[in-house]
Parts: structure tokens; sequence; C-alpha cells
């Protein structure tokens, strides 16, 4: 067997993870489904209905040969128009957008200046450039600055931050829009976790710290969260989308994005976007309930609760299973220490997202 050695030593730190199917009778604060939406049958509805309109009922392309269509041009002009962005490209993952654009943009004596706990596939994306990469603090504004200081004001520098993140929770401070300004950096926003969640208008990060576009900013979501289907895309000026088209590799090698996908999270837009001000609201009634019975204070839908015990971690999660409700039981190496990650979804009713705090209060 080539890998026991490394699977029982995964096995005895607690670390060792497997797929499994979860009783769909468990009430789900899990998934990075925030909203719900993922189960709303007429969003489904809407989205097969508008690929039934077409000839055919998938890409069967890249986007650079034939594979481009009606669809994928919809959500991207809807998307740029209301986020106040030039232009868009769907791509296939939030995976293969941060790829593309960290290995594109990244050029010989560049500079890339990267958010210690970045997704990731921003991580894995740094592997593949030819420039300088430099990793700065947490969220540390001042630490980016002062590594930035140390370049030539001539060279190029792309900063790339998330606008919420994922274990963690935290909101990036819009110091970070100030220095990518002073400095004429590009700013790459993944917005994975924000769009949908956070902002006046549930547009994200730019929305949240009410920030007008520029054209070095670049904002970058994804499907599968908020929005409840699958797949990406990257907001920017016509500029920069026009040369990920001629350089990005996960743009121009793959398969253009499922025209169901991208139809589906049409749709939630659309949703999310008639119903933003109810929507905000049972946000704000969720994270108060939250901060009542748990003391933790968010933003964002994302609770991480740090246990710091592997074993422990997957203990809780155990006992939460046989009360019927399901949460992460985070570990290594996805953050340093062990966390249980609670999403306070918004199709979860208030009974029983307090019930569940008030057992892992009970656990804790």
């Amino acid at each position: 067997m080539y890998y026991q050695n490394e699977l029982n030593a995964l096995k005895k730190a607690g670390r060792y993870r497997q797929r499994k199917i979860f009783d769909p009778k468990l009430i789900d604060l899990a998934s990075n489904d925030y909203l719900g939406l993922a189960c709303v049958e007429e969003l489904f509805d809407k989205a097969v209905q508008r690929v039934k309109k077409e000839r055919s009922h998938a890409s069967k392309a890249s986007l650079l040969v034939n594979g481009y269509h009606p669809i994928h041009q919809e959500f991207e002009q809807t998307l740029a128009k209301a986020n106040g962005f030039e232009e868009g490209i769907v791509v296939g993952s939030g995976f293969l957008a941060n790829v593309s654009l960290i290995e594109a943009l990244v050029r010989k004596k560049d500079v890339l200046f990267i958010d210690e706990e970045y997704h990731a596939s921003g991580m894995v994306a740094t592997k593949m450039v030819q420039g300088e990469v430099v990793i700065f603090g947490h969220n540390d504004h001042d630490d980016l600055e002062s590594k930035m200081q140390k370049f030539p004001k001539e060279t190029r520098k792309i900063i790339a931050i998330e606008g919420v993140y994922s274990m963690s929770a935290d909101i990036a401070p819009m110091q970070f829009y100030d220095i990518a300004n002073k400095y004429n950096a590009l700013l790459i926003v993944d917005e994975a976790h924000s769009s949908g969640v956070i902002g006046e208008n549930l547009l994200g990060w730019f929305d949240y710290h009410h920030l007008p576009i520029r054209e070095n900013h670049i904002k970058m979501g994804t499907l599968g969260k908020a929005y409840g289907s699958y797949g990406a895309y990257i907001l920017a000026s016509s500029h920069i989308v026009e040369y990920l088209i001629n350089r990005a590799k996960a743009i121009i090698y793959t398969t253009a994005p499922s025209l169901f996908d991208i139809a589906l999270g049409l749709e939630s837009f659309y949703y999310i976007q008639k119903n933003k001000e109810n929507i905000t609201q049972k946000i704000k009634k969720h994270l108060a309930s939250i901060e009542t019975i748990l003391g933790i204070k968010s933003d964002s839908l994302i609770i991480p609760i740090v246990i710091a015990d592997n074993q422990k971690v997957l203990l809780i999660q155990e006992r939460l299973l046989e009360n019927g409700y399901i949460v992460g039981a985070i570990r290594q190496p996805t953050v340093q220490k062990a966390i249980i990650r609670l999403i306070a979804k918004l199709d979860i009713d208030e009974k029983n997202l307090e019930q569940v705090c008030k057992l892992i209060k009970e656990y804790l």
C-alpha cells in the first residue's frame, strides 16, 4: 500500500477525512448555501425552462472555441452592471477563477501581495507565477503597506484579499482599498463568501464598505455559496477581461461553464436583488440570536467556534448529528486550530438555530 503510513498518521492526529452521504433529514448548518436557495424549486424550474429554450443544453467547448453562449453573456453583463464593473467573464469554479487571475496577472518582475489566509486556490496559483510573491499578515494593512514600500514605484503590484474569510469570518478592512489606490496596485477581492451576504445591496465587500469601483479593482465571486448553484465569475475593467481571455490558462483550456448552473446562478441573483430587504432583515435576526446565546458577534453567516482539539471537534459534531443537526468540524490544514463551523443558513428557522446554539454551548 503506497500511502498507508501517511493515512495512518492522519488518523492518529484526528485529521483523516472521508466522503460521507449524510441523512437528508438532518438540519443543515454546515454547507455554504447561506441563503438556502439550493432548495428553492422555483429557481430550479426557471433555470430549466431557460436552458430548454436552447438547441443544446451543454456548452460543449471552451469559451474561445464555440462554447460561449447567450446565457453566459447575460449573466456576465447582469453581474457587471449591478456591481459597477465594465465587464465580466464566467469561469468553471472559484478554484479556477483564482488560478486564472493569479497565474495570468502576475508576470515576470511583478509582485503579488497576498493575505496569509487567502484561499488554498490562490496559494496553489502562487506556485505558477513568474513574478515575486509576498505574503502579508492576515488582514494587516500596515504590514502590507510596509512590504509594498520595499519595491520600486514602477513595479507592477497586485494585492489579493478576501471579502469574507471562509473559516474566520473576518471581513477585510477598507484600508486595503485605499492602499491599492495609493500605490496604483491591482486589487483582487475574492468575494466567494461575501457576495449575497454582506452589503446594503447584498453585493459583497465593495458594497459593504460603500466603495466606488475603479479600473484597478477586480472582483471574483462564486455561485456555489449564496447563489445556490455552481461556477464562478470575474468582474473587472474591459482591459483586464480582454487580457484574461488571452492569457489565463484556466479560461482558455477548459470547457465553458455549465449552461444550467449559470442560468440557475442568474435566477438566484435576480431573486436576491428582488428580496434583498427581507433577506437582510432575516440575516440580522439570525445573527442577533447567535450573539445572544453564544456571545459571538458577526456580520456574515459564518460562525467559527475555536475548539483547538481535533478529537473534541469531531465529538461535538457527532453529538449534534445525534440531535439531528450537522455542522462543520474543520481541522488542519484548513485551519491552524480545529473549529466548529456553524453556518446560520436562512432556511433554518429561529427555533432550530437557537437549539443548536444551546447544544454547542453545552458541549463546550
